[in-house]
């Protein structure tokens, strides 16, 4: 195993596809607003930023009102079904496994609601795997801000450089950045290998089963 003491991961599209259910709420909540509805390649570009912002990127409106009523929109459609649908990336399951037989704590540091991502860790068998889940509602600002990060950090009681951040977005990398944390780039996402040149990822995963053969994780 490569000197990390901890590992954490965005979820979606690094460990998780949600995208299905996302689209859906999306759809839904941007048309009872009088939006038409978003292509899923344009919804698959938000995924990873807040609602709030996702809605403003997709639609150019920053008017508060509509801003803040699009969220109740997307939840009543969505929430339930990323928690039934969310499926793992392969090589997802294995790795967790296999941090956790090394003794590697591993988490989760990502926008998505707590309560969503530990319905998906059940149903996915591996809740006990999982050393801790940051969601996005126990912090004030949403990535790039490290406020997640450094609460997995207290959490885990590791030093900055001990941490290894694993992420789809620029949004991942300038999280870790600002903590202080080495920051690895996953390619399951909509992010090109390219984008994360500026912020000096130690590795760029193509897939999960590379990442676990860099980390020399027996999965």
């Amino acid at each position: 195993m490569r000197p990390y003491a901890a590992v954490c991961f965005d979820f979606d599209y690094t460990l998780g596809d949600c995208t299905d259910a996302i689209e859906a709420g999306f759809v839904h909540g941007l048309t009872q607003l009088g939006w038409p509805a978003p292509s899923r390649e344009a919804v698959r570009r938000t995924i990873g930023y807040k609602l709030e912002d996702a809605y403003t990127l997709l639609t150019g409106d920053t008017d508060p009102e509509r801003v803040r009523a699009f969220r109740p929109l997307f939840v009543a459609v969505a929430h339930q079904r990323q928690a039934e649908e969310a499926v793992p990336f392969p090589g997802a399951i294995a790795l967790l496994r296999g941090l956790r037989r090394a003794g590697v704590p591993a988490g989760i540091v990502s926008t998505k609601k707590g309560d969503v991502i530990e319905q998906i860790a059940r149903r996915w068998g591996v809740e006990d795997d999982l050393a801790l889940i940051v969601g996005g509602e126990l912090v004030a600002k949403p990535k790039p801000d490290p406020a997640g990060l450094h609460l997995a950090l207290d959490r885990l009681g590791a030093a900055p450089e001990q941490l290894l951040f694993c992420g789809d977005t620029v949004l991942d990398a300038g999280a870790a950045q600002n903590a202080g944390c080495p920051f690895c780039a996953v390619l399951n996402g909509t992010t090109p290998a390219e984008d994360f040149a500026p912020f000096q990822p130690v590795h760029i995963a193509p897939d999960l089963s590379e990442l676990a053969k860099w980390l020399e994780i027996e999965i």
